[in-house]
């Protein structure tokens, strides 16, 4: 009888993707010791961008927080509209280094690089990239393990996004099933995650975020108020200011929707999803107020996780551009001057400049995504 060592075993432990990922690519290199950089970019379908997601290289990230227009990277556009992977075996002339992407890999000494895209089902979801400090290195016979290798790795995103899309449609469908709903829009949800994503890529730099948790913070942050399904209707769609009784009772979905995602998450089998945690946060702690006055547990200042004090900067700002039925849409320039108000007080002052600071990108945000007058 004889053992054999296993050289994915990490992959059966629940581990995050990114350490599967690099624990792949620690593989990939007992063969080919040239392979020095693994990564995955994620295409939004609705604004047609990719964003950096994953990167294996432990030390040094050359596109780290980077998106780019598809249209902007015409030979990426290439690869998906032919369907096929690309070689390109010498990067220093490719693409004369016209485009962003291309010179930060350049700058970084990556000579050569092989790119898959991503499907699932037929539907794209983003690109897997290998890259060498050599050139000339991706024969065919590397391609033809590295294609295995690239398959596995695309396999492993795609159940972890599936995953997450599985679980937030449990959530919704547990929503109606009590026949309950929330007033707030589709273009809400769509507005303010996309402002919790432009902070967070804002704060990257000073609180040491990688890709991979400011996309967690995009996704989960549309279930911030999935526990306003436990709030009677009476007080949900109330059309103005609740009194005291109904703003207690409105205060109780917070837990409520920890709670829900603790059961959602239990009887599901998602306690596997990386960063649930952020999910969690999000739904309980995105009232709290940097003053301790907020709910449920009066948290202050840094107590609160990075990730409620983003949501709740991104949900208030969209509540106060926003029409509803008991007050008119504010201009962006007074609701900035109401977080700059709030700023320290309620909300946190660096997620509040973060979202200031880029309000160009919030214009475009709200003319993508503006709101339907029919729900």
């Amino acid at each position: 009888m004889a053992y054999h060592r296993d050289l994915l075993a990490d992959l059966n432990k629940p581990l995050p993707m990114k350490d599967r990922v690099v624990s792949i690519h620690r593989s990939i290199q007992k063969k080919f010791l040239f392979v020095s950089r693994i990564a995955i970019t994620l295409y939004d379908s609705e604004t047609q961008t990719l964003r950096t997601y994953l990167d294996s290289d432990e030390d040094d990230n050359p596109l780290a927080h980077f998106q780019s227009s598809l249209d902007d990277a015409p030979s990426l556009k290439e690869i998906l509209a032919r369907g096929l992977p690309r070689v390109v075996d010498n990067l220093v002339t490719f693409e004369n280094g016209l485009h962003e992407h291309t010179q930060r890999i350049g700058r970084h000494g990556y000579a050569a690089s092989y790119t898959m895209p991503i499907f699932h089902a037929g539907v794209f979801v983003g690109f897997l990239f290998f890259n060498s400090h050599e050139k000339d290195v991706f024969t065919e016979n590397v391609l033809s393990i590295l294609d295995i290798y690239g398959h596995l790795i695309a396999l492993m995103i795609i159940n972890e996004l599936s995953t997450v899309k599985v679980m937030g449609a449990a959530l919704k469908t547990t929503s109606g099933m009590v026949h309950l709903r929330d007033p707030e829009t589709g273009s809400h949800l769509d507005r303010m995650s996309r402002y919790s994503r432009l902070i967070a890529e804002s704060l990257a730099d000073q609180y040491q975020l990688d890709d991979t948790y400011i996309e967690h913070v995009f996704m989960f942050s549309p279930l911030h108020d999935i526990g306003k399904i436990s709030i009677p209707d009476s007080v949900l769609l109330k059309p103005g200011p609740l009194n005291a009784e109904e703003r207690s009772i409105m205060d109780t979905h917070a837990r409520a929707g920890r709670e829900l995602i603790d059961d959602i998450v239990d009887n599901f089998g998602f306690d596997s999803i990386d960063h649930i945690d952020i999910l969690r946060n999000i739904a309980e702690f995105h009232h709290e107020a940097v003053n301790g006055s907020g709910y449920p547990s009066g948290k202050m200042d840094n107590e609160i996780p990075l990730e409620a004090r983003i949501v709740a900067v991104a949900d208030v700002f969209d509540a106060l551009t926003s029409c509803r039925p008991y007050k008119d849409a504010w201009s962006n320039e007074k609701a900035f001057d109401k977080l700059r108000q709030l700023a320290g007080e309620k909300l946190d002052a660096d997620c509040v400049n973060a979202l200031i600071d880029h309000q160009q990108e919030v214009i475009s945000i709200q003319q993508q995504f503006k709101e339907n007058t029919y729900g």
